[in-house]
């Protein structure tokens, strides 16, 4: 069994009480718009770190981490990429590329709004953790906990955080 944390849109800010909500958790994904080098660097010191680039992110970023990340984990197979859409509302990227490999998880970021559903037509889970930094036109910050145990998804807790 792990406990995953998943973030996106940090764009350049850690927020400190995501470090309480991720204390327990044996990996962080973070679904791109990272900003700053120095938030990949402060969660790779701190936890196994998985992720993609987003679109505001730099070269640096993007050396580091895949457009899209396809990845198994427990019998879990995940695809992460930015810009994904949403089930019924793909984005065309995506549309290319989800028939490449089998998805049970597909997470993405991007929209800044926090989705958790599942795919009826593919059978797939999809999470979008919202976005989790200080800039866009969220009230709230939200990020997600979970639970993966072979190939189930339990326990899913969202943290929430209302931006000054």
């Amino acid at each position: 069994m792990k406990q995953i944390g998943i973030m996106s849109d940090t764009h350049s800010f850690l927020n400190p009480a995501l470090k309480d909500f991720f204390k327990d958790c044996d990996e962080i994904w973070h679904a791109g718009d990272w900003g700053d080098i120095k938030v990949l660097k402060a969660l790779e010191n701190w936890k196994p770190l998985r992720g993609v680039y987003g679109n505001i992110d730099a070269q640096e970023i993007r050396q580091v981490f895949p457009e899209v990340n396809y990845f198994t984990i427990e019998d879990l197979q995940v695809c992460m990429i930015h810009i994904g859409g949403y089930p019924q509302h793909y984005a065309p990227h995506f549309k290319k590329i989800m028939y490449q490999k089998p998805i049970d998880l597909m997470v993405c970021g991007h929209s800044h709004i926090l989705r958790v559903m599942r795919d009826i037509q593919f059978g797939w889970m999809h999470i979008n953790p919202g976005a989790c930094g200080n800039h866009g036109f969220q009230k709230v910050n939200t990020a997600v906990r979970l639970k993966i145990e072979g190939k189930r998804l339990f326990d899913l807790e969202v943290w929430e955080q209302k931006r000054d």
